[in-house]
């Protein structure tokens, strides 16, 4: 069944993950071999509309995939500001870290996305935490010569 449902979100067959999930509710929590829920799946391929179906049933909006990313950590990554709106309105921890002890923030900011620097910046993301290799979201924009990067961090700072 799980099966059915991610090529239905693959193939973004709104109607079939609409049926699915009203017959099995339960899937959202449900997880493939990488590890992703149907939310992340969903995210990673920037289907908004199938995320909000998603995001109408019960489950941990913070459920990791096997690197431990969320999905606001992957669209973040990808540079989706509407998703990463969608799930920070829906309770996404703004600073959960992953298994290297990257944040969405840091995601951000490592690809150049100023919009969502700033949108998690204004959500609370906590710019001054660190990941396992003692890095901070400004040690990622210094690293880029991110003068933009850098300012904006500064100013939250």
């Amino acid at each position: 069944m799980i099966e059915q449902l991610f090529n239905a979100i693959r193939n973004r067959e709104t109607e079939t993950v609409k049926k699915l999930l009203n017959e099995h509710p339960n899937l959202v929590q449900e997880k493939d071999a990488k590890g992703f829920s149907p939310l992340v799946f969903a995210t990673y391929f920037g289907w908004e509309d199938i995320a909000e179906i998603i995001l109408a049933y019960p489950q941990d909006i913070n459920t990791r995939d096997a690197a431990g990313n969320t999905a606001l950590m992957g669209v973040c990554f990808k540079g989706r500001k509407d998703l990463a709106q969608l799930l920070l309105n829906h309770g996404a921890t703004v600073d959960a870290q992953n298994k290297m002890g990257d944040t969405a923030l840091m995601f951000a900011v490592k690809f150049g996305h100023e919009n969502i620097t700033r949108l998690l910046l204004e959500n609370g993301a906590d710019s001054t935490l660190k990941n396992q290799q003692n890095l901070t979201a400004l040690d990622f924009a210094k690293q880029a010569n991110a003068t933009i990067l850098m300012e904006i961090l500064q100013q939250h700072g």
